[in-house]
């Protein structure tokens, strides 16, 4: 199926997709892509407020903040989701939860992507609306959708250690 609609059915059926996509085997490239165009969505979610912000304080011009935004999003944040991907799988091993390194990784990752367009969206009513109650909650419900997501698709990930006739 295509990243799009992996990404809808994502909404409805996590641990399916996170299950297609690891029947595919180890694939690390697919993992990397994924997470980079997660990545890509939080940059360009950015974009708007930082326009606004642009305007409304224009002693830092827009092109610096973009600047700082792209080494933000599409450099330090994979690495933190690389690191955040091998804390949780030493954790849920640590409370006797079998997933392999690669499936913590594309839980995570894939948990990033398909709350993309809720990011979008986020950002789009941040830049219009500016701070205030309705953005933050507005956040946390995408906040709650991403956990919700990877929480189901770090479940669908588990495997089972072998019995004792194993």
């Amino acid at each position: 199926m295509s990243v799009s609609g992996d990404i809808v059915e994502s909404w409805r059926a996590p641990g399916a997709v996170i299950r297609r996509r690891l029947a595919e085997g180890p694939r690390e490239d697919r993992a990397a892509g994924i997470l980079l165009l997660a990545c890509l969505f939080a940059f360009v979610a950015q974009w708007p407020g930082l326009v606004r912000a642009a305007a409304a304080d224009p002693a830092v011009p827009f092109e610096a903040r973009l600047g700082g935004a792209l080494m933000g999003t599409m450099f330090l944040v994979p690495l933190l989701a690389y690191g955040v991907a091998a804390a949780s799988r030493l954790v849920l091993r640590a409370f006797g939860v079998a997933v392999p390194w690669h499936g913590a990784r594309l839980a995570l990752f894939w948990a990033m992507l398909a709350v993309g367009p809720l990011v979008l969206g986020h950002g789009l009513l941040a830049a219009a609306l500016g701070e205030g109650l309705v953005p933050s909650l507005v956040g946390a419900g995408v906040a709650a959708a991403f956990l919700a997501i990877w929480a189901a698709a770090l479940a669908a990930a588990r495997v089972e250690p072998p019995g004792p006739n194993a």
